[in-house]
């Protein structure tokens, strides 16, 4: 693994953080939701991508994954008491690390993305 922390791992750590609460303690700042956020994105697409085994755009995947983001900004500004204002900057900013994250770890192999043709970042195994 690298010697820093890419915009997966980071994620990864957020997610860790947020969907790990049980309760809501304290306030969790706009960049800890997004990143949670951005994850759980990431491995839902990329978990019914490889099930459905098909190819795709990656423009079309990072608009799916979009969707996905606001609907877990949505779900955790509900269930973490998040104001109007932190709710919009942490959407914004989970879709821009969201697509970062494809990027770093899809967008670098041609037009498409094939999940039968690449493996799936070890951040996702066993989760």
């Amino acid at each position: 693994m690298a010697d820093y922390n890419t915009p997966l791992d980071e994620s990864d750590e957020a997610h860790q953080k947020v969907y790990g609460q049980e309760k809501h303690e304290g306030k969790l700042s706009h960049e800890l939701i997004a990143g949670a956020a951005s994850f759980e994105a990431m491995k839902a697409w990329e978990d019914r991508q490889r099930k459905e085994g098909k190819s795709v755009k990656h423009s079309f995947a990072k608009e799916a994954i979009s969707g996905i983001v606001g609907s877990q900004i949505d779900r955790l500004v509900e269930t973490k008491g998040l104001d109007a204002m932190d709710a919009h900057k942490a959407k914004k900013h989970a879709e821009e690390n969201a697509h970062e994250m494809y990027n770093e770890h899809y967008g670098r192999h041609g037009e498409e993305y094939d999940p039968s043709r690449y493996a799936r970042h070890e951040r996702f195994e066993g989760r």
